[in-house]
C-alpha cells in the first residue's frame, strides 16, 4: 500500500495553508527530524495515503524541474472548485478541457497539480477494474 509521498517546500505554514485550504488535507502532525528538517503530514480525507511537507532550512532556494513531478487530486465540482480556487488566489495554469473533466494548478512552490472530476463511483470502479487486471484482490 503506497503511504505517503514527500514535497519539499520553501515555507511550511504556507504549504499547510495551501493544502488544507484548497484541497481539503487536514493536518495529522508536525515534528521536526533529527537533522532539522521541518515536517508536516497532511492527511488525504478518504484514503490512507498522506502528504509529507518538508522544509529543509538549508536548502529554501531550492529548483524544481519543470513538468518531472505532479499529484493529481480528485474533486466533484470542476467548474467549482476552479472558479474557487481562482477566487482565493490559486494559479490555473491549465483551464479545463472541452469535457471539463481535468485542469492544473500551482502550488506556491511551483509544484503541478492535477485536478480530475469523476462521477461518484466512477474513479472506485476503474480502481478495482485495474486491481482485478494486475491480480490484486
Amino acid at each position: 500500500m503506497f503511504l505517503h509521498t514527500r514535497l519539499k517546500v520553501r515555507d511550511l505554514d504556507r504549504a499547510i495553508t495551501f493544502y488544507s485550504s484548497h484541497l481539503g488535507l487536514t493536518l495529522r502532525d508536525r515534528k521536526t527530524s533529527p537533522r532539522g528538517t521541518q515536517l508536516a503530514f497532511m492527511h488525504c480525507p478518504g484514503s490512507p495515503t498522506e502528504l509529507e511537507l518538508a522544509f529543509l532550512p538549508w536548502d529554501v532556494d531550492f529548483k524544481l524541474d519543470e513538468d518531472i513531478f505532479h499529484l493529481a487530486f480528485s474533486v466533484r465540482d470542476m467548474a467549482g472548485t476552479v472558479e474557487k480556487m481562482r477566487a482565493g488566489g490559486v494559479k490555473i495554469t491549465e483551464e479545463p478541457g472541452p469535457d471539463g473533466h481535468m485542469a492544473f494548478i500551482e502550488d506556491p512552490d511551483g509544484y503541478e497539480i492535477e485536478l480530475l472530476e469523476y462521477d461518484p463511483g466512477e474513479y472506485e470502479a476503474l480502481m478495482r477494474k485495474a486491481d482485478e487486471a494486475a491480480g490484486v484482490h
